[in-house]
């Protein structure tokens, strides 16, 4: 029998897909989000309990522990917008640095000592090798993934301290939804470059535009590693197994290892939704590096994980059908701004 679990920001993209696998396993899930960017109608497990509020509230998350009993936090809560944590900095080392940390501070008072955190690729920052494995340098190029390396480095510290054991898992690209296209990828504004091809497909944008067509990949454009929402969320059930049965921590990459470009992309897009791509070319963007890809044996070796969609296909199908769907994909009773 598991113990329950508090899963932070378990109403956004991939927290409410992890939530979804992990109730269907038979576990326990309380959910604590405060809204910002999570959807309540993406909790579509009525088992599953949703509160609203802050991770940094230390009295509500107190509460929460003294009522079920955590043995685990699984933690999604932050802000994802790169080019925001430019501009606005201290709201992300507040958010996604600080808000854990009094999370972590209630978890050491109650003995709670797993956790799953939600890192990302961007703690690398211009990799200095290829593919990127745990060994490349951590040099993170903005505020959004130093504040998350902050938070891995916090972890270990917490770990040598008082026994937290904690998996950072460095995510490369989310893409997708649910194969049922229950849920999907709902961000306001949206960045992310399957829906944004996609949207421009249906109408919902006027466009995509392409940043960099000059870059030295084969057909000029960038290369990314898309890795299924749905693989994600294995990634961070094989994870709370793995600490919950005593395993130590760890630190390892969720990707595919397969390089995709932009009009890799847009090609499979027209070839799915048998309409064509309205898009422009512009100059590139400052800081995006050419490839970004992962060397996932690390996760196979520790976790017996690896992706099981690694073609972007797979991907692409169930997102348009998501798109296409109640609200042009907007969760029932939202509206898109």
């Amino acid at each position: 029998m598991h113990a329950p679990i508090l899963v932070t920001g378990g109403a956004g993209y991939i927290g409410s897909h992890t939530v979804r696998l992990l109730a269907s396993q038979g576990r326990k899930i309380v959910v604590l989000d405060n809204l910002v960017y999570g959807h309540p109608q993406a909790i579509v497990d009525p088992g599953v309990e949703l509160v609203v509020g802050e991770v940094g509230d230390q009295d509500l998350v107190r509460a929460l522990f003294a009522k079920h009993g955590f043995g685990a936090v699984v933690h999604f809560a932050a802000y994802a917008y790169v080019g925001e944590s430019v501009t606005n900095p201290l709201k992300y080392y507040q958010n996604n640095t600080a808000e854990p940390i009094k999370l972590l501070q209630v978890m050491q008072e109650f003995g709670c000592q797993v956790f799953v955190f939600s890192s990302t690729c961007a703690t690398y920052g211009v990799p200095d090798a290829l593919p990127i494995t745990e060994r490349n340098g951590q040099s993170p190029i903005n505020p959004y993934g130093r504040s998350k390396l902050m938070v891995e480095w916090i972890l270990a510290d917490c770990g040598h301290a008082w026994g937290l054991r904690s998996a950072c898992l460095r995510y490369f690209n989310a893409s997708g939804c649910s194969p049922d296209a229950l849920i999907g990828e709902d961000h306001n504004p949206e960045t992310h470059l399957i829906p944004r091809v996609l949207m421009a497909v249906s109408g919902e944008i006027d466009q995509l535009e392409v940043f960099g067509t000059d870059y030295p990949t084969p057909d000029g454009t960038c290369i990314r590693d898309y890795i299924h929402v749905e693989d994600l969320a294995d990634a961070h059930a094989r994870a709370l197994d793995h600490l919950s049965a005593g395993g130590a921590s760890l630190q390892c990459n969720l990707g595919t290892g397969v390089g995709v470009s932009v009009k890799q992309i847009i090609t499979a897009t027209e070839e799915i939704t048998g309409q064509p791509v309205p898009v422009t070319y512009g100059p590139r963007r400052p800081g995006d590096p050419p490839v970004l890809v992962a060397d996932p044996a690390l996760a196979l070796s520790l976790l017996g994980w690896q992706a099981t969609r690694t073609d972007i296909r797979e991907m692409l199908r169930p997102a348009w059908l998501w798109i296409n769907g109640p609200n042009h994909g907007r969760y029932p009773g939202e509206k898109s701004s």
